[in-house]
């Protein structure tokens, strides 16, 4: 069995939000037409509580894309984003969710960022997402939302080293793009043995 993985297609990623993601609005048509196609379809949310670590504003004399250490290792400083209950934190409008069999909230401990959907960023706290997928029998998954080059990627590394197939939408998914991030993250996915397919494709041959 395979489950389409839409991550983080929230506001504060989109166009007006704190931390927006060029043109991320754009892979909401394109996940919505994919989320027809599959039985089993899973969101992650970003779900951060005010004055998370993560964030520049609870750092003294730091800015946002500054990066510090901390005890799990380098640290991108964000803009506050995604604080729960608040708009920016909620699913892009134009979503469809209603098929959603599973929402998955990362990043709710203060004092530690999670980008991936399995692990957060210690790279040993669980999300449960593994064993979620293991128990009803998902092999392979195809990963679609934001950011391509931080949530996305993490998640799809994950996943691969969980022992999934992975399949990465190319059209469905954006990046930030700090410093050529983008470009590696790609190369480091393919890299893994994940694979790259168009919304396109799945939808003439699914």
């Amino acid at each position: 069995m395979d489950a389409l993985l839409v991550t983080d297609v929230q506001n504060d990623f989109c166009p007006g939000g704190a931390l927006a993601i060029p043109d991320g609005d754009r892979v909401v048509p394109v996940i919505n037409r994919l989320t027809e196609l599959f039985e089993v379809v899973l969101h992650t949310q970003d779900w951060h509580p005010a004055g998370h670590h993560s964030f520049a504003s609870s750092h003294k004399d730091k800015e946002p894309f500054d990066v510090i250490p901390l005890d799990y290792g380098d640290q991108v400083l964000w803009p506050d984003h995604c604080v729960q209950g608040t708009d920016g934190a909620a699913f892009h409008p134009e979503l469809n969710i209603t098929r959603s069999q599973l929402v998955l909230r990362k990043g709710f401990r203060k004092e530690i960022d999670s980008y991936s959907a399995f692990f957060e960023n210690d790279q040993k706290t669980v999300t449960g997402l593994g064993g979620y997928l293991r128990n009803r029998g998902i092999k392979t998954l195809y990963v679609t939302g934001l950011a391509a080059d931080f949530c996305v990627k993490w998640t799809v590394l994950d996943a691969m080293k969980e022992g999934f197939h992975v399949n990465i939408v190319e059209d469905a998914v954006r990046g930030i793009d700090l410093d050529g991030s983008l470009k590696q993250a790609w190369k480091e996915m393919l890299g893994a043995g994940a694979r790259k397919i168009s919304s396109d494709t799945l939808l003439h041959h699914k």
